[in-house]
């Protein structure tokens, strides 16, 4: 895209700068567009799983009904507790959905189709979600209110704990792959078991993939893991006391990292953009299109574990990431590694 600016005649500067804002804005709005129609389908399927309509009023088939609650929320009244921090209790929601965009730069939606096709691109994903956690601890302790407070006290625990196993997971991948960049990942996918694009098929791999599943619904507080803003012990949370577009920041933000962790699943494990089997035919559909199918199936799963799972206790979600994720996870890093230096991959 830079050299097509360049071509009209504008230096490298302007032209670099205008093709990133330009690539910014071609994932930004369709993110936007997604985000809202995935609320639309996460109730429909609730709703389905439970045996009612759901959204079927505003527009065809319900299908405007998210414009209609964002259109709600943004004539509401924005307002801040008197007793609250009121810089910090404005810019919380600002940096949640601010890094919920910002890790999305370096999702690979074809070959070559990166806005930063960066060499560490893993490790930037890893640093920016892991910045979503201040956006909930400074919520609760600005809100200056009990239940926000006890809601950023689980959620700092909660994604530390199982940040630290996708780490290991993610070491299994970058051994196996032998780089950090997400588009060489995917590359490294291609026919990895027989004519099957994916580590999923790899036995070595499949179990990390399953562990990294669960670890992203407890990394975005999905339920069953949705301890921070459980509704019968903390009202909603970190979220207690905003309103207005300020809580629609929190909603779109939570999305949008839902989003990312489905994007992460499919470019890490189920090959990204390219076709589920490594047969000719099938590359003649466009590989955005394997990537939207393959985030949809991962989101219906997310839907669907919400619907039917109960909530964890406290207590559980801890052991289930310290007492099994951790040395299971390390464990595999011993076993790939271990694999990987018998078969001479790093010969």
């Amino acid at each position: 895209m830079t050299e097509f600016f360049m071509g009209l005649g504008l230096s490298y500067e302007w032209a670099w700068g205008i093709a990133t804002i330009c690539g910014i804005l071609l994932i930004a709005f369709p993110l936007m567009l997604g985000v809202a129609m995935i609320i639309y389908a996460d109730r429909k399927i609730w709703a389905a799983m439970a045996l009612r309509k759901g959204p079927n009023v505003v527009g065809p088939l319900g299908l405007l009904q998210s414009f209609a609650d964002g259109l709600k929320v943004f004539l509401q009244e924005t307002i801040i507790p008197s007793a609250a921090n009121k810089g910090l209790f404005l810019i919380a929601p600002i940096i949640t959905f601010t890094v919920a965009l910002m890790a999305w730069a370096v999702i690979p939606f074809n070959s070559g189709a990166v806005l930063a096709n960066i060499n560490v691109g893993l490790l930037y994903v890893l640093a920016i979600s892991s910045l979503g956690v201040y956006g909930v601890v400074i919520a609760g302790w600005s809100s200056n209110s009990k239940y926000p407070f006890f809601s950023a006290m689980r959620a700092s625990a909660q994604m530390i704990s199982y940040e630290v196993s996708i780490g290991f997971i993610l070491i299994c991948v970058v051994l196996w792959a032998g780089t950090f960049n997400l588009n060489d990942i995917v590359k490294a996918q291609q026919s990895h078991v027989w004519i099957i694009n994916g580590f999923v098929a790899n036995p070595l791999l499949f179990p990390m993939w399953v562990m990294f599943l669960i670890s992203g619904m407890a990394e975005t507080a999905r339920a069953p893991f949705d301890l921070t803003e459980a509704e019968s012990e903390l009202v909603a949370g970190y979220q207690t006391e905003y309103s207005s577009m300020a809580f629609a920041l929190y909603w779109l933000g939570e999305y949008a990292n839902v989003l990312l962790m489905c994007a992460l699943n499919a470019v890490l494990f189920w090959g990204g953009y390219l076709p589920p089997l490594d047969i000719p035919v099938l590359y003649l559909v466009p590989g955005f299109v394997w990537l939207l199918l393959k985030i949809l199936f991962f989101f219906f799963i997310f839907s669907w574990v919400k619907a039917t799972v109960p909530r964890y206790r406290y207590d559980q979600l801890m052991r289930l990431g310290w007492k099994i994720f951790l040395p299971v996870s390390l464990l595999f890093v011993f076993l790939v590694s271990g694999y990987l230096m018998a078969t001479g991959h790093f010969a």
